[in-house]
């Protein structure tokens, strides 16, 4: 197996260093796929388990050199296992650099190499690499890690307001209740409201927008009037919010009525999704 993988752009450095820190504040072990098409992480742990889930994908286009061996001819992968914290540190020490590399390598043990090539002062230029500890996962291993999400079609998809305001208005219900109920209709409104036997709040948002949703005969389908809802952890949430250092250039809300909470961040290159199960 072999990775090797470079990264050029100042734009898109800065915005994988974002990604990786996003990342790491959601999920502190995760799994790193090699593909031939791109990167993906996923948050590691039994997918039985109803907690919040994370799933990243970085497109290979995004770098100006990327190779990779995967296990076999049949299995043109590579599937890492790391701390996401250990990454993203790596790449903070690397934000003026001029290229980053990621490497799979062999220090004594499997290990993730993270070269940056920093210019000095002086006009010569100092590598800063890092040796990021992973556990190379088996084929045999590889049905239980995180898979690309295969989900049914949302009952509602909206665009979302502003993240600053969000998450001031999510900071200020966590302290009043343990869960928040998100609703939102294909004409783009979106409800937060909380009710506790001490306190009432809402929060509104109009004309959001959304994403068309098209039925395979080309007519769009459902009550664009109709609400969809989903009752969530307010601590999971928040966490979402707290985390986000993307930027985003797209930001979407997806629910499942009564079941999931799935919101997206895109970018050019990159995109992060975040699953909360309704509480």
């Amino acid at each position: 197996m072999k990775f090797r993988a470079r990264v050029t752009r100042r734009a898109f450095l800065e915005l994988f260093i974002h990604l990786c820190s996003t990342l790491a504040k959601l999920a502190k072990l995760v799994v790193l796929r090699v593909c031939p098409d791109g990167l993906y992480f996923g948050s590691a742990g039994l997918r039985a388990v109803p907690e919040a889930r994370v799933w990243c994908e970085v497109r290979r286009e995004a770098f100006s050199q990327f190779r990779m061996e995967g296990a076999s001819e049949e299995h043109d992968e590579i599937y890492l296992e790391l701390t996401s914290g250990h990454l993203a540190r790596a790449l903070r020490s690397a934000g003026g650099a001029s290229s980053v590399k990621l490497q799979l390598t062999n220090k004594r043990r499997p290990c993730l190499t993270v070269a940056a090539e920093l210019a000095l002062r002086t006009g010569h230029t100092r590598m800063v690499v890092h040796d990021l500890p992973v556990r190379v996962l088996p084929c045999r291993a590889w049905a239980e890690c995180p898979q690309p999400p295969r989900l049914p079609s949302p009952d509602v998809s909206v665009h979302l307001p502003p993240l600053r305001t969000l998450r001031s208005i999510v900071e200020r219900m966590a302290n009043l209740s343990q869960h928040v109920l998100l609703e939102a209709s294909r004409r783009g409104r979106m409800h937060l409201s909380i009710d506790t036997s001490a306190v009432s709040i809402r929060s509104s948002f109009e004309n959001l927008g959304h994403p068309p949703r098209v039925q395979q005969d080309g007519a769009e389908d459902g009550d664009p009037e109709g609400m969809a809802q989903v009752r969530v952890d307010n601590r999971r949430l928040l966490h979402f919010f707290e985390a986000q250092q993307m930027n985003p250039t797209t930001a979407l809300c997806n629910i499942r009525s009564d079941a999931l909470l799935h919101l997206v961040l895109l970018n050019d290159d990159v995109s992060l999704e975040y699953f909360i199960p309704a509480a």
